[in-house]
C-alpha cells in the first residue's frame, strides 16, 4: 500500500541507525511489527494469573 508521511527527518534517521535497516520502508515495517507485538503481549497480559489451565505438559509434548 502506498502511502504518503510527513516524518520528521532527524527521527528517521535516528531508527535506521538503531535499527541497522537500511531502507525507511523497513525502518517503518519493523516499528509497526514492534508496536502490533507489544499491544498483543500487553492484552496477553491482562490474563496472567486469571485462567486456570489444567494441562499435562508430558501429554501435550507426547512424552511417557
Amino acid at each position: 500500500m502506498r502511502t504518503t508521511l510527513d516524518l520528521p527527518d532527524v527521527l528517521v534517521q535516528a531508527a535506521m541507525k538503531v535499527s541497522q535497516q537500511k531502507t525507511k520502508t523497513a525502518v517503518i515495517i519493523t516499528a509497526l511489527q514492534d508496536l502490533v507485538r507489544k499491544n498483543r503481549l500487553q492484552a496477553l497480559r491482562q490474563f496472567r494469573g486469571r485462567m486456570d489451565i489444567d494441562l499435562d505438559l508430558n501429554a501435550v509434548r507426547k512424552r511417557v
